[in-house]
């Protein structure tokens, strides 16, 4: 009896071994994580828990939130990126110090954080694996995150179907559009207290991209400073004034409560007075407003929210 039971443990002992991979995250560290993770925590909701969760993964953690469950900015990314009616991550810490009884409490069996995140990976590596995603300006595109994510979860498979939705709608998109996006620029900004010039890694940019449109070089002159964030750069005033890409694209930040276009025309007034008197595509219609908490994420979700909008905008054309 003691035999067989021994036996059993080792042949339990192996499947988890069997279980795991080694993997190499953006830091260029080794580290062993589940083949298939059942209870995630990630370190930044946006950018990497809304792209796991559109893959169906099991995110119960997410630093940024409350311990009531709320976020902690006004906006909620999951309901607006992927709808209401679904289970919220469970919080951690909103801003400042991590709360590590809490997040033991999560009972996570892996972590997913951001490259910007490394100076916490030792601490966070005391409660359970903890990989280094990147996401940051020039490493990472459009939502090539998600499917990095899926491909470190196991659901590379599910992304692929998700993928298949995606190119059906941009094909109906770019039948709408016909020679609009054809050789034609794009400028994507988002506003914050400044005109800010939108980067490379969200769902809003591949779509555009992958409409035909091209973005709008601007001459490093007309930024106001370096790359602000993985999301943009800042533009001066006078400079945006002079730009005359083929399509403008115009999000107010999600940090306010008035994203749509009445609101985000308002802002943008508030920077530029005048602006829609002088800035040519705006006097042409060449221009669509978008909702910056729909779309900035790295996630095919956002991608697809995005065309909904310059379809319609094609089709008011």
């Amino acid at each position: 009896m003691r035999t067989a039971i021994l036996i059993a443990a080792l042949l339990a002992a192996g499947t988890t071994v069997a279980a795991e991979r080694t993997v190499t995250d953006a830091a260029g560290r080794s580290v062993s994580i589940p083949d298939n993770p059942q209870r995630i925590v990630v370190m930044h909701e946006p950018l990497l828990g809304v792209p796991l969760m559109d893959l169906g993964a099991h995110v119960v953690g997410a630093y940024g939130r409350n311990s009531d469950g709320t976020f902690a900015t006004a906006v909620d990314f999951v309901d607006t990126v992927l709808g209401e009616g679904h289970t919220k991550p469970k919080g951690f810490g909103a801003v400042g110090q991590i709360d590590l009884e809490k997040l033991r409490a999560l009972q996570p069996d892996l972590i997913v954080a951001t490259e910007m995140d490394s100076g916490k990976a030792s601490q966070l590596s005391t409660v359970a694996p903890v990989y280094l995603q990147k996401a940051s300006a020039g490493k990472a595109y459009g939502f090539s995150v998600e499917k990095d994510l899926a491909d470190l979860v196991g659901r590379s498979d599910v992304f692929a179907g998700r993928r298949k939705v995606y190119e059906t709608k941009l094909a109906a998109v770019k039948q709408t559009l016909g020679d609009k996006a054809k050789d034609k620029t794009y400028l994507a900004i988002l506003l914050t207290d400044q005109i800010n010039a939108v980067g490379d890694m969200s769902g809003a940019v591949q779509a555009l991209e992958d409409l035909g449109y091209k973005r709008l070089k601007i001459e490093a002159a007309a930024a106001s400073g370096a790359m602000g964030s993985t999301l943009m750069m800042p533009l001066s005033p006078e400079a945006f004034g002079k730009l005359n890409p083929d399509l403008l694209v115009v999000m107010n930040s999600y940090t306010s409560p008035i994203r749509g276009e009445a609101g985000t025309r308002a802002a943008l007034e508030k920077i530029i007075p005048g602006w829609e008197r002088f800035v040519k595509p705006a006097r042409d219609g060449r221009i669509v407003f978008l909702d910056s908490t729909k779309v900035t994420t790295p996630s095919i979700p956002s991608a697809l929210h995005t065309l909904d909008e310059v379809e319609s905008w094609a089709k008011s054309r």
